[in-house]
C-alpha cells in the first residue's frame, strides 16, 4: 500500500464533488506541499487502498475546475491535473504541485507547511524565518567564495569521486562521468568554479575558512561534578564534514569505552555509546544545521550521556513531538552525497534507527529538546532493563520483524505494560487509532497480549515468551549447581583479580547466599585452582599459576 509522505497524499472523490465538495481543504493541501518539496495528490483514491473502485470515473470536466479553484484559493501556487486510469480500469485525478520559488499561501494570508504525512500552519516569526530560509537558489548551489575547479583539493575530489564511483547505492551512468561532471551532478560546481557545498566537501583549508559557516566541532569530557576535564576540538577546517564523522569517532576513546552486563551465569560486554547511534548523532548535526548561521557544534560526554547540541533551530515543520514522523531536508545536496555515501538514510530514517538500536539495548529513547537558538540530542549511558536486552535479541533472531515492530517491542520490554495512550505518547502518535501500524505483527505473533478497551487497553510482552525463548529465569542464580557456581568465580577472578569475597559475591550474583560462594571457592583452594593472599579479613583471592 502506498504511504501518505511529505510529497504524496491521498482524497476522497468526494473531497472535490457533491454536496461535500470543499476545495478549500484542498487548497491549503496545496500551500502545504508547495511550501516544502511539492508532491502529488491522488484524488479518488481512499486512505485505506492503492487503487479507485473499478467502476469509479471522473467528468472530465472536474480536473481543469479544480485547477481553477485552486488558482483564486491560492498565493504563489501552480498545479496540474489530469484524468488517470488505474490498472484495475477504474479513473482517479493526479494533483500534480510543484515546489514555489516563491513564498506560498492562501488566497486569506495563512501559509502551512507539509511535513510527513500531515500539514502545520506557519504562523508568528516562523513565517519570516521560512522566507529568509527559501531562496530561488539554496545555500548549497550558490557561490560565495569564488574558486575555479583547478584550485580545489584534489586530494579531497579524488577521495570523494572514488568513493561515489564505489557505492552501489550511484547509479552506473553517474559512475561514468568525468570528475568535473561528476562534481556538477551533485551540485558541487557551477559555471567552472565550486558552490558552497564544493567549498564545504572539496574546497581547500583556506576556502572553507573563508566560507565562514564551516563546522566546528568541540568535543568537552566532564566528570560527575560538571567540571570539564579534556576538551577536544576541529576547528582548522582542514577536514570536510564527509571526513570529519570518521575523525570524530576514532579521536574519542570514550566512544568505544565498555561495560558489562550479567549475562545468565556469565557477563557480557556491552558498548557505552553505541557507533551506529553515535555516527547517526554526527550526521544529523553535519546535514541538517542551517549553514547559514554560524555556531559550533558541541559533543559534550557526561558520565552518565551524550549530548550533541547543534546550532540553529528544527526546520520549519518538525517538532521534538513528530520527529519520528516527519521528513524535512534543510540541505537536500548535502543529503544526496551522504545518502550516496552510505552515511545516512536519505529519507529521514535516522531517529528511528536510533530508536530502534536504543531499545534493543535496554536503554532509554533519545531524547530531543529544542531551544531558542539551538537543538540538543541527549541518549543516556545506563541500561533500563537488561533483560530487555535478551528479549529483543533473542525474537530478533527468531522473527523478521519491521523497524516499527521492533521499536514497539523494545518499549513495551522495558516496562511491565503501558496502556494505549502511555504507548501512543512515548511513539509521538497524533491519536490511538494510529498505534495498529506500529504495533503490526506483534499479536500475530504471539509477542505482545492486550487487556481491555480503547485508550485503557493494556500492552504487555506475553508472560510466556521468556519460557518459549529459554530466556535466562530470574531465579537460575539461586539454585546454581555447585560444579556451575565455581565456574562462575573462576571468570570472574579471571576477569577480577586479587577480589575479596564480598567483591565476587557482589558481582555473580547478590541471591546467591554468601556461604556458598565462600565453600566454592575454598573447594577451588583446595584443589589448586585459585591462590589465597592475606590476613582472614583482609583475604583476596586470584587465579592459580
Amino acid at each position: 500500500m502506498a504511504r501518505e509522505s511529505t510529497h504524496y497524499d491521498k482524497k476522497s472523490l468526494r473531497l472535490v464533488q457533491g454536496k461535500s465538495a470543499d476545495l478549500a481543504e484542498l487548497a491549503l493541501d496545496c500551500v502545504a506541499m508547495a511550501t516544502a518539496f511539492g508532491g502529488t495528490i491522488d484524488i479518488g483514491i481512499e486512505d485505506d487502498v492503492d487503487e479507485p473502485s473499478p467502476t469509479q470515473r471522473v467528468d472530465a470536466a472536474l480536473p481543469e475546475r479544480i485547477r481553477r479553484r485552486i488558482a483564486e484559493l491560492t498565493v504563489n501556487v501552480s498545479v496540474t491535473t489530469e484524468i488517470v486510469t488505474a490498472d484495475n480500469g477504474g479513473q482517479f485525478i493526479a494533483l500534480r504541485i510543484p515546489r514555489s520559488t516563491a513564498l506560498p499561501s492562501t488566497s486569506d494570508g495563512r501559509y502551512l507547511i507539509r511535513a510527513g504525512d500531515s500539514r502545520s500552519p506557519v504562523v508568528g516569526d516562523d513565517v519570516l524565518r521560512l522566507a529568509n530560509e527559501r531562496a530561488t537558489f539554496p545555500w548549497e548551489t550558490q557561490v560565495v567564495v569564488d574558486v575555479p575547479f583547478d584550485q580545489a583539493d584534489r586530494a579531497k575530489v579524488t577521495g570523494l569521486v572514488t568513493r561515489l564511483r564505489l557505492s552501489d547505492r550511484v547509479k552506473a551512468t553517474v559512475k561514468e562521468k568525468t570528475d568535473v561532471e561528476i562534481l556538477d551532478h551533485y551540485a558541487l560546481g557551477r559555471d567552472r568554479c565550486l558552490t558552497n557545498l564544493g567549498v564545504l566537501c572539496v574546497g581547500r583549508q583556506t576556502d572553507r575558512n573563508r566560507l565562514g559557516t564551516a563546522p566546528v566541532v568541540q568535543v568537552i569530557k566532564y566528570d560527575a561534578d560538571g567540571n570539564k576535564v579534556n576538551k577536544l576540538v576541529w576547528d582548522d577546517y582542514a577536514l570536510s564534514p564527509i571526513e570529519m564523522i570518521e575523525a570524530i569517532w576514532t579521536a574519542v576513546p570514550e566512544f568505544r569505552e565498555t561495560y558489562e552486563i550479567p549475562d545468565g551465569l556469565l557477563r557480557s560486554s556491552v558498548p557505552a555509546f553505541d557507533e551506529l547511534v553515535v555516527r547517526e548523532l554526527l550526521v544529523n548535526a553535519l546535514v541538517h544545521r542551517p549553514y547559514t548561521q554560524r555556531g559550533d557544534i558541541f559533543l559534550n560526554l557526561h558520565p552518565d550521556r551524550l549530548q550533541i547540541v547543534n546550532p540553529g533551530r528544527l526546520p520549519i515543520g518538525v517538532s521534538p513531538q513528530n520527529i519520528l514522523h516527519t521528513t524535512v531536508r534543510r540541505n537536500d545536496n548535502l543529503a544526496r552525497i551522504f545518502h550516496d555515501l552510505k552515511l545516512m538514510e536519505r529519507e529521514g530514517s535516522g531517529f528511528d534507527k536510533m530508536y530502534e538500536v536504543l531499545l534493543s539495548q535496554g536503554r532509554p529513547i533519545p531524547e530531543l529538546r529544542e531551544g531558542a537558538d539551538r537543538v540538543e540530542v541527549t541518549v543516556r549511558r545506563r541500561i533500563i532493563s537488561a533483560r530487555a536486552i535478551d528479549i529483543m535479541a533473542k525474537v530478533d533472531a527468531a522473527y523478521q520483524l519491521r523497524q516499527r515492530e521492533k521499536i514497539c517491542l523494545g518499549l513495551l520490554a522495558q516496562h511491565e505494560a503501558l496502556t494505549a495512550r502511555q504507548l501512543t505518547d512515548a511513539l509521538e502518535l497524533s491519536d490511538v487509532d494510529t498505534l495498529h501500524s506500529w504495533l503490526g505483527r506483534l499479536s500475530e505473533f504471539g509477542l505482545v497480549q492486550s487487556a481491555g478497551k480503547t485508550k485503557s487497553t493494556r500492552y504487555f510482552v506475553t508472560p510466556a515468551l521468556v519460557r518459549d525463548l529459554q530466556l535466562p529465569a530470574t531465579t537460575t542464580l539461586q539454585t546454581i549447581e555447585p560444579h556451575r557456581l565455581q565456574a562462575l568465580v573462576l571468570e570472574d577472578l579471571r576477569r577480577y583479580p586479587d577480589s575479596a569475597i564480598s567483591e565476587i559475591h557482589d558481582r555473580i550474583g547478590a541471591e546467591i547466599g554468601q556461604r556458598r560462594v565462600k565453600r566454592a571457592i575454598d573447594k577451588l583452594v583446595k584443589n589448586g585452582q585459585v591462590t589465597a593472599a592475606g590476613d582472614r579479613r583482609a583475604r583476596t583471592y586470584r587465579l592459580a599459576g
